[in-house]
């Protein structure tokens, strides 16, 4: 692991006195930095954080406090000058651009896909194709297939009619993946071209969006994906200039979009919603996205861990750039809370803002092997389900607020269990040998 660059800074609490914004020059390397120690931080708690993050693939984090860099920490041979991918995390710069196109008035994201990309996009009768909108894309409500094999695959020979749009959720890469030509027909520009003359002329956000099989990917270096949090915290607003002025865009992208998944904005991933559905899983989970998040946060989410943790009232924005620590998930909202969970230790802040509720049950131990115990201050009840990843459901007995492992493999669950007061619980765990 290389030496700390620059240590964290900010109170994870709300000081009584508001902070102003900085921001850094749109362009050259500098960027004002502030010493965690002058704002009460638990410095000790800062190694363990970064040994985590160096110990399960890291490659770049940085913690923004009202702008100035608090933490940045690169690991092995990467360094602040080396680009690596967004992945998903992308999508919600995509989103960002969307927005500002329509407040250029070049497109309306309640028109017809249609309009945009032409007819035939897809392999949907024209009427099905018609009722498809550019909010749809947004939201992943196409109602698009994204069981035919291959979930990028942009052909319309891939693109299937399975629901009628806005009925269904579905992480569905490909409907999205179509937006970039939606901002190219709408704007007569290229993605990368619209970018530049809106984005990083005006933030200094540099990076490309690049081809990588069917998908557009983009690439920059760990500071931009902070910029971009930095204009996110904001709500579009940069050093004074309005970015993107259209505030009602910017709360759909930053709050529930539709009903069918609360935890989900415009290409957005938002915590402290009542429930959440994940990718490749047609289940409603009750509970927050990121339990040790604090909830009003809201997240760009990518492939591999590429982490972007944007908290306004605290003026806290949080990247993680890397490989998977495991094995690779298309969201990596399991890792984001193992790091909320050391980051809070930091901030001297509970270690958890998950529903008060649960805080009279637990698991134990984490992971486990051999068995699970479910601690209850009121008891549990004995019949559960156990939940793969994949959304097969099992019953279960759970005896003595004990559940016996020895029929699972190693890897993530969830348990769908109740408390003898009627409470109804759903957590995470893992098993490992």
């Amino acid at each position: 692991m290389r030496p700390i660059v620059t240590l964290l800074a900010a109170t994870a609490l709300s000081s009584t006195c508001a902070q102003s914004t900085y921001f850094p020059p749109l362009t050259g390397n500098a960027w004002t930095t502030v010493d965690p120690a002058s704002l009460g931080w638990c410095t000790d708690e800062i190694p363990p954080l970064l040994t985590y993050l160096g110990d399960n693939n890291s490659k770049a984090f940085i913690v923004l406090k009202d702008g100035k860099i608090a933490i940045e920490q690169y690991y092995g041979t990467f360094t602040q000058d080396s680009l690596w991918y967004w992945a998903s995390a992308g999508k919600s710069l995509t989103a960002f651009l969307v927005g500002k196109a329509q407040e250029e008035g070049f497109l309306d994201i309640d028109d017809p896909s249609s309009d945009y990309l032409g007819t035939g996009w897809t392999s949907c009768t024209p009427e099905q194709e018609a009722a498809i909108t550019v909010r749809h894309q947004l939201t992943m409500t196409t109602g698009l297939d994204d069981g035919t094999g291959d979930v990028d695959c942009t052909d319309p020979a891939c693109l299937h009619y399975l629901a009628d749009p806005g009925t269904r959720w579905a992480y569905h890469n490909a409907a999205y993946t179509k937006l970039d030509g939606v901002i190219s027909a709408a704007t007569g520009q290229t993605i990368n071209t619209y970018l530049f003359n809106k984005l990083t002329l005006t933030t200094g956000l540099q990076g490309a969006y690049v081809p990588v099989g069917y998908n557009n990917v983009f690439f920059s270096k760990a500071r931009h994906f902070a910029r971009f949090g930095l204009l996110a915290m904001e709500q579009g607003n940069w050093n004074g200039t309005a970015v993107m002025s259209d505030a009602s865009y910017f709360a759909g992208m930053t709050t529930p979009s539709q009903a069918l998944n609360e935890a989900y904005g415009y290409l957005w991933w938002l915590n402290g919603q009542s429930s959440y559905m994940v990718p490749g899983l047609q289940l409603v989970l009750p509970g927050m996205l990121i339990p040790n998040e604090p909830p009003e946060a809201y997240n760009a989410l990518g492939k591999n861990g590429q982490i972007l943790c944007v908290v306004p009232s605290q003026g806290l924005v949080v990247v993680r750039m890397g490989d998977p620590p495991g094995s690779s998930v298309p969201v990596p909202y399991l890792l984001a809370d193992e790091i909320w969970q050391r980051l809070n230790l930091v901030l001297c802040a509970s270690t958890s803002t998950a529903d008060a509720k649960a805080t009279a049950t637990g698991l134990f131990p984490v992971p486990a092997s051999d068995q699970l115990m479910i601690h209850s201050s009121i008891g549990v009840r004995s019949t559960a389900q156990v939940i793969t990843l994949d959304g097969r459901t099992t019953d279960v007995t759970i005896g003595n607020g004990m559940l016996d492992l020895s029929e699972l493999s190693n890897g993530l669950y969830w348990l769908r269990y109740s408390d003898m007061g009627g409470n109804s619980f759903t957590q995470r765990f893992e098993v490992a040998r």
